[in-house]
This record gives structure tokens, C-alpha cells and sequence, in this order.
């Protein structure tokens, strides 16, 4: 079979089946090596994320032994396993690993994290010795490709999501976030995401306000932040230079006459603030505030549904550019092909090279004439050397395989004149 991507996704399976399939840390390099025992299998590479499990091969296994294996592995369904599984090969697992990692079949176009998970499935089954030949060249043109993707694409410049958004259009205000200060109003799956991208991007300090201190703290711990209440916000909100609020609560959090005293304290330094919360956390009265610049979540859909009409004419040119690199590679491993083929015919002919000299040689020590020995060392050489493309050309001509005849012409350059250097 060659290469083969077998798999199931966030397109083909439920989260509860996906969970039961993946694979931790620590499973992973046991995993491998008991798939390397599977017959046919002679390299593999497992990919585990959220929202995909993966086994890339190279050898001569099926793809349903593969399942099986993954079935039997996590004792799961193999029958329900079969019907929400994918399977790619040849050139179509080269092209499906190349869009993977360019994050173009991922569950938000574009995103940036699965080049990173590629190339982690790369160096474990390298620890765990299941990857040394094509399969390894394979990722490495994987990696090759997608990097050419996101430096020759928008692919991945433009948030899609409400938290990457909201601190994207921050850098907008305050290009340098080391020297600032956030404060996150609310504990809740948005607002831990709007603190990993900021601390990403190198936020200064992080401030997390909560209505119970508890869960404040367990966010703040996470991302060495500091832990107030929101009963603290205006004591503390002079200080903050980005302000993104996300609650529950059915009442503003945060009002016009905090933020203008505020701006007092902060000599009028502008403040970025976002309003995810739906009903709202901020009133609306605070953009009317100069130096406050307040973005809602109707905002970012706008420019969500902006950046993700671009990634997906990003995405357009993408493809073109994995078409190219799945060819590019292709062509490298039939070159390889070609090299073994070389190797070999080269070999062959050194050892006829070597047959014949021994012979001129011992023709010389019996005393025979130079010139005879030259004669019969050339006569010889050409004889052997041409034998066995004559005998197959023959055949050849004999069952009218003219296309061989032909392809004979041009290996050979019989079309040529004589005299004309080649």
C-alpha cells in the first residue's frame, strides 16, 4: 500500500468516540511500537490532538488492520470505529498530512497549533525508532510545505475566534504588550483563553477579576497573574491598560463614572476595552469616553466573519501551493528510485570492467601481443555491455512494443549522429 493516513476527525466522528481513541503522552511510544509489529507496517507515526487521532504508515499493511489495531489498542467498537474512519494513500496521504499540518482541515481554518502537534507525532515515533526512512522524509517535506504555506499565504494572519480577536485588535492600540497591564473581568473558557493569548503575545501583567476569589486565583495561578474581586475593580482599574470582560452577570459590571475617575488617575492613557458578555459587562455610555476605545462582540463578529472570508481565500492559494509540494516530493522519492537504478547498472558494469581487465591482463603475461589485447579488451567490453539491452530490444521488436523501442531511442540517444557531442 506505501503511504497510508488513517484516521477519524472532528468531520467524521462525534466527540465521544474521538475521546476514546486518543492517545496520552505517555501511551504514545508504547503505541508505536506495538503498531511497528503489525505485519506489513515498516515505519508509523501517530498524530493525537482534540479533535483528531491519526496513524500515518509506510509499508504493506491494510488500512482496516490499521483500525483494528486502534480498536483493539483502546477497546473500543472496531465496526463503529470502521464506519466514521478515513483513509488516504499514496499521494493522497502525502497531500492530506501537507493540509493537516497547514491547519486547512482543521476545525478553525487556519489555526496555527497543528504544526506544532505535527511535528511533536514526528519526534516521538522517532524516540520510539518507528520512523527512519521515507516516512521521515515524508514529514520533513510535510513541514517544508506548510511553512511555504503560511509565509506565501494570509492563512493564519487574521483571528477567527472571540478571544484571538479581541487581543489582536489590543496590539492595534499598544503594539508592545510587555509594558502593559490586562484586566480580565470574569473566570469562565473565554476569558482562560483571552490569558493564554496575551501571555502569548507577552502580555506585561495580568489582573483576573471574579465574583468568588477562588476561581480568580485558579486562573491567576495559571498564567502568574494577580486575583481580585469584582467589588476591587475600581480601586484597581487605573491600572489597567487593556480591559476584556466575559460574565454572566444580567447587570454591568463596569460603569461610566469607574472609568472616568479612572482616566483621571491614568492622566488620560488610553484604555482598550472588549465587551464579549452578552447581555453586557461594560456600558455602552463608556465608548462616548475619550481615550476609551470599546469594542462589543458584535464587533468582533464583523471582523471574524471578515478574517475568515480571507483565510478562506488564503486557503485557495494554499492548496495550490500543497498540490505543488505532494508533486515536488513525489518526483524526490522517484528520483531515489532512479539513484538505486544507477547504483545498480554502474555496479554491473565495474564488475564486467573488471572480468575483462583480468583477462587483457593474463593475455599480456602469456606474452600476446599489446595491440591484440587492447583489441580483444574493447571488443569484449562492448560485447557485454551491449548484451542485454540488444536481447531485450529484440524482444521488444518481436511482440511490438514499439513504446520500449522508442523510450530505447531517447535512454540511449541512438537519434543523435555519431559525431555530435552529447
Amino acid at each position: 500500500m506505501g503511504f497510508l493516513a488513517v484516521g477519524i476527525n472532528h468531520r467524521t466522528a462525534p466527540v465521544s468516540l474521538r475521546e476514546t481513541v486518543s492517545f496520552t503522552p505517555e501511551q504514545l511510544i508504547p503505541a508505536l511500537r506495538d503498531l511497528h509489529q503489525l505485519g506489513g507496517i515498516q515505519e508509523a507515526a501517530i498524530l493525537s490532538t482534540c479533535n483528531r487521532t491519526e496513524i500515518y504508515s509506510n509499508g504493506q499493511t491494510e488500512p482496516d488492520r490499521i483500525l483494528e489495531w486502534l480498536s483493539a489498542f483502546h477497546h473500543t467498537e472496531s465496526e463503529l470505529l470502521l464506519d466514521h474512519s478515513y483513509c488516504h494513500s499514496s499521494r493522497d496521504a502525502v497531500r492530506h498530512m501537507m493540509r493537516v499540518a497547514s491547519g486547512l482541515d482543521s476545525l478553525v481554518l487556519g489555526e496555527p497549533q497543528i504544526l506544532g502537534q505535527m511535528k511533536s507525532a514526528y519526534a516521538v515515533a522517532q524516540e520510539a525508532g518507528t520512523t527512519h526512512g521515507l516516512l521521515g522524509r515524508m514529514f520533513q517535506s510535510v513541514f517544508t510545505t506548510a511553512k511555504t504555506v503560511r509565509t506565501r499565504t494570509a492563512i493564519g494572519e487574521n483571528p477567527v475566534s472571540v478571544a484571538f480577536a479581541a487581543v489582536s485588535l489590543s496590539k492595534q492600540i499598544f503594539s508592545n504588550l510587555s509594558s502593559n497591564t490586562a484586566l480580565l473581568i470574569g473566570a469562565g473558557e473565554t476569558i482562560e483563553l483571552v490569558a493564554r493569548h496575551l501571555k502569548d503575545q507577552g502580555i506585561g501583567k495580568l489582573i483576573i477579576a471574579n465574583r468568588t476569589l477562588e476561581r480568580a486565583l485558579r486562573l491567576a495561578d495559571m498564567f502568574n497573574g494577580e486575583a481580585i474581586l469584582l467589588s476591587d475593580i475600581p480601586e484597581s482599574l487605573h491600572r489597567a491598560d487593556i480591559i476584556i470582560a466575559s460574565t454572566a452577570s444580567q447587570l454591568p459590571i463596569l460603569g461610566k463614572g469607574a472609568v472616568e475617575r479612572a482616566l483621571k488617575r491614568r492622566r488620560h492613557n488610553p484604555m482598550f476595552m472588549v465587551d464579549i458578555a452578552v447581555p453586557r459587562d461594560i456600558e455602552p455610555e463608556v465608548g462616548d469616553l475619550a481615550d476609551v476605545y470599546l469594542y462589543t462582540v458584535d464587533d468582533l463578529r464583523q471582523v471574524i466573519e471578515d478574517n475568515v472570508r480571507n483565510r478562506q481565500e488564503a486557503a485557495l492559494e494554499a492548496e495550490k501551493l500543497i498540490e505543488a509540494g505532494a508533486d515536488d516530493f513525489l518526483a524526490r522519492l522517484r528520483a531515489l528510485d532512479a539513484v538505486d537504478a544507477v547504483r545498480a547498472y554502474r555496479s554491473q558494469a565495474e564488475a564486467i570492467q573488471s572480468q575483462e581487465l583480468d583477462k587483457a591482463l593474463r593475455m599480456l603475461e602469456s606474452g600476446r601481443p599489446p595491440e591484440l589485447v587492447v583489441q580483444q579488451l574493447a571488443r569484449g567490453l562492448t560485447n557485454k555491455l551491449i548484451h542485454s539491452p540488444c536481447v531485450q530490444l529484440r524482444q521488444a521488436g518481436s511482440k511490438g512494443q514499439t513504446d520500449k523501442i522508442d523510450w530505447a531511442r531517447e535512454l540511449l540517444e541512438l537519434d543523435l549522429p555519431v559525431d555530435e557531442p552529447v
